[in-house]
Parts: structure tokens; sequence; C-alpha cells
């Protein structure tokens, strides 16, 4: 098996983690406690964002009106449509919140599923490595799983149904980017950078004071890691 911290000078060089510290961590600890910690990480985000108003109410998250509408937005107020704007707006967060809970599994899976080689990247890289790595293995099948909820909660929502009759014709000669022509897509995608900048939130919480995780293990590992 491969020794995950790489110990003293590999993994000390790496990150310029004391040696001292991580002398004690046994490949089990590390990866123990690096999944623990994406659980953990991941499952506060979705708790914060699977609220009423976890979305809405969240200035770093919040999704407002695609840019090719955004454009538009004051003509369209002017016209005496700013309520049905602000429903849009208001329908689009509550579907964010309303799909975000559906990701408690897949990012679970995700943690436990972590090979030692993954654990490896995680310790020697960035501050958002974890976050990273959730993104590289969840992104897809979070997408399959969001985008269902996403459009039944749009489904009523009256100037969504014009916005993608009006957009897929944008779209077609060049008017509106392809990413944009699709309500329910655009919904889906802002969820998902939503729950991963949460997500990052979290994690950098744990890397700067894991004296205050609930889990030794996690203690114990990122301690180390500021040693």
């Amino acid at each position: 098996m491969l020794r995950i911290l790489g110990y003293a000078a590999a993994l000390a060089a790496a990150t310029s983690v004391s040696a001292a510290g991580l002398a004690d961590i046994s490949n089990r600890d590390a990866v123990a406690g690096l999944k623990d910690a994406l659980v953990r990480c991941s499952q506060a985000a979705v708790a914060k964002l699977g609220v009423e108003d976890g979305v809405f109410k969240n200035n770093s998250v919040r999704i407002g009106l695609p840019p090719s509408l955004r454009s538009a937005e004051a003509v369209i107020r002017t016209i005496g449509m700013g309520t049905q704007v602000d429903e849009l707006v208001l329908r689009m967060n509550r579907a964010a919140e309303a799909a975000t809970p559906q990701a408690r599994r897949l990012l679970t899976d995700a943690a436990k599923n972590m090979s030692v080689k993954d654990a490896k990247g995680i310790l020697t890289g960035g501050e958002d490595s974890a976050t990273q790595y959730f993104r590289r293995t969840t992104t897809e099948p979070l997408a399959k799983t969001f985008r269902p909820v996403v459009a039944r909660a749009m489904k009523k929502v009256k100037l969504a149904e014009k916005y993608n009759e009006i957009a897929a014709s944008g779209a077609r000669v060049g008017l509106v980017k392809e990413e944009e022509a699709n309500l329910e897509d655009y919904v889906t995608r802002k969820t998902l950078d939503g729950l991963f900048i949460v997500i990052a939130e979290e994690e950098k919480k744990i890397r700067e004071n894991p004296g205050a995780a609930a889990s030794s293990i996690v203690r114990k590992v990122f301690g180390a890691l500021r040693n």
C-alpha cells in the first residue's frame, strides 16, 4: 500500500508540514481522518443550502437571472413584469434549495470511496483540494440527480417557459449562449456551483481550525498538517 503521508521528508517538503507532527499518524488514521472530514464538509454544506432561504438569502450562492435575461431586466420591469421577474428569481433559488438535499448520498459515497492516491493528493494539494476532489468525482452524477428536481420546481413558472422558448431561438442564431438557453440547465449548474462554494468554505474552516472539529481523528490529521 502506498504510504499516503509519505511521512518525514516527502510530505514535509511538499506541504511544509512538520515531520514530527505526521510521524505519529498511520496510513489508516490519515485516510480515516480525511474521509471523516470530507463527509462532514459536504453534509454541512448540504444542511446550509438545502433549506428554505439557504440559497436565496446567501449572497455567496444566490442565483440571479441568466446574463441574457439580466441585460433586459430593466425593460421587462418597465412594462409591468417586475413581479414575474421577482417570482422567477425566487423560484430558481427555491429549486436549488429543493435539489441540494439529493446530494447527501452521492457526496458521502464519494468521500467513503476515496482512494489512497486521492487522499494523498488532498493532503499534498491546495487549500481547496478536497472540494476539487468532490467537483471532479460528483459533478456529473449530481447534475443528473438535480435536474429533474429543478425541472419540477420550475414547471409552474410561466416566465420560465417563455424564457426557454425565446432563449432557444436566440441560441440558434448566436444571440444567447448555449449554456443559458435552458433555464433548468442554468439553475442546475448554478446549484452545483453554489454547493461547491460552500463545501470549500467548510473545508477551509477545518483546515484553519482543526481543534474545533467534532471528530478526534479529524483533529489529529489536520492538526498535524498545521504543526
